[in-house]
């Protein structure tokens, strides 16, 4: 869409909206000063195109907490008006993103305006002449221009990149360029998901609603033939029923699997048009080939809309203690991560990826059930399938399959608390363009002569094989 107030789509994919123009095409307006704290409020982030179009994000450079309760977004008209809901609060340091496509478009040459309450007095405004690809980023936060950037809605600006996000060339993959099938002839079939290696034991999300245990066998790995697992466990939601989740990512906490198995889904099988994107803890301790969920937190309400199939793809846990090593901030806070904020949790942040959008989100989840989003992070990518915390290097791995040519990202936490993109690795020389949905690193001690094994999955069973092995430098 590049003519000025085209048509907008209207299906919205999960992110925390972001915005980015190019200081070349869009003019900053000064606004008149307002008395402090409104003039700490800065309009931080537009989007015009995209999945998340129509997106405008607000941050506060202050150091004091404010009311945003009835300021009002506009655009270049006077007559288009989005009014910020009572109750909304901006901490010191935190960005927060709004969805106004349901009051009005962004063109290809617009503006956003902010207004007090009042609706006459203006504390912000940013003017483009072009539509932002993929975000219009002020950079630096809250003070600097407006350049086209990568989508970061809710989190800091990716001021160092262009538009692709990250900021860095893909570079060759780090370990072996070998990579050779690790299962048996059609031992899966399509749809193997999500990967997570726990010691000597591999878990295996697949979409048709099962959890696998596998056992090492050989350079690959095979169904454990124990405790009811040889074909894979069918997972349910919490109190039973016939509906299985759409299974497509999978994690532990620093309890291991007796703490609990952590599923991620997209979906119910009993209603597959109607996106449910939550995480699930399974019990799976015991020899029945059914798993019931004993917790969900249905994230669906927190998160922007996305298609049913194109929701979370992706779980992976990362300690406390990970986190408040490299000064972590908790974008619901503005201020550094502090877990004894939270009511008994699980020690850790869990983070998902959305498929559709690329966007990481990072959550605590409560043993109450409740849960707080504590980061939204722009992966860099049109979509995440999986995602990996590597404690040994202190870096979250983010996975694309066949969409973006197999590419894999590492992030790392910068100097401002947030997750940023350290460096893009292309797919090993020796493997294909596979729609690869999970990806599984082995822990330190199994380094041998530099390198550690990895395990792919394919969602696809090229070849009749879904699980691959190759290296990495440890």
């Amino acid at each position: 869409m590049t003519a000025s107030r085209a048509p907008r789509r209207r299906h919205r994919l999960a992110l925390v909206l972001a915005a980015v123009p190019a200081l070349a095409a869009g003019t900053l307006v000064a606004a008149p000063a307002q008395a402090a704290p409104a003039d700490d409020i800065r309009i931080n982030e537009v989007v015009t195109t995209g999945d998340v179009s129509d997106s405008i994000e607000l941050y506060n450079k202050g150091t004091s907490a404010v009311d945003l309760s009835g300021w009002i977004l506009k655009d270049e008209s006077n007559s288009s008006t989005y009014k910020i809901s009572s109750g909304t609060t901006l901490a010191p340091g935190g960005f927060r993103a709004f969805d106004v496509h349901g009051s009005f478009g962004l063109g290809s040459g617009d503006k956003a305006r902010l207004y007090l309450a009042d609706g006459s007095t203006l504390v912000d405004s940013f003017t483009w002449s072009d539509h932002s690809d993929p975000s219009w980023s002020r950079c630096a936060d809250g003070t600097g221009a407006f350049k086209k950037a990568a989508l970061t809605l809710g989190a800091a600006n990716a001021c160092g990149s262009g538009g692709g996000g990250g900021g860095t060339t893909p570079v060759a993959w780090p370990g072996g360029s070998s990579v050779s099938t690790a299962d048996g002839t059609n031992v899966f079939g399509q749809d193997l998901s999500g990967l997570y290696q726990e010691g000597g034991v591999l878990w295996a999300a697949q979409n048709s609603g099962k959890l696998w245990r596998l056992l090492p066998n050989g350079s690959g790995w095979t169904p454990d033939t124990a405790n009811g697992w040889s074909s894979g466990k069918s997972l349910r939601f919490p109190g039973g029923g016939s509906a299985s989740p759409d299974s497509e990512g999978v994690t532990v906490t620093g309890s291991g699997a007796a703490g609990g198995v952590f599923v991620a889904s997209e979906r119910s099988s009993g209603s597959s048009g109607t996106s449910r994107l939550s995480v699930l803890r399974y019990d799976v301790s015991g020899s029945s080939t059914t798993l019931t969920a004993a917790k969900e937190w249905n994230l669906t309400a927190d998160l922007p809309a996305t298609g049913s199939n194109e929701g979370l793809e992706a779980v992976t846990w990362v300690p406390d203690s990970s986190l408040t090593a490299v000064g972590f901030k908790d974008a619901s806070t503005g201020a550094a991560y502090d877990p004894a904020r939270y009511a008994a949790h699980t020690g850790g942040v869990f983070f998902v990826g959305v498929e559709g959008s690329g966007t990481v989100y990072g959550y605590v989840l409560l043993d109450s059930g409740a849960f707080t989003k504590v980061a939204t992070v722009s992966s860099g990518m049109s979509g995440v399938m999986e995602l990996q915390w590597e404690p040994q290097a202190a870096r979250l791995w983010a996975v694309c399959d066949d969409t973006c040519t197999g590419q894999h990202r590492t992030l790392k936490v910068d100097a401002g608390g947030a997750f940023a993109t350290a460096a893009v690795y292309n797919r090993p020389g020796g493997m294909s363009d596979l729609n690869n949905e999970g990806f599984a690193v082995a822990g330190a001690d199994q380094c041998v002569g530099g390198t550690k094994p990895v395990t792919w999955s394919d969602d696809g069973n090229t070849g009749s094989h879904a699980l691959r092995r190759g290296t990495l430098t440890c």
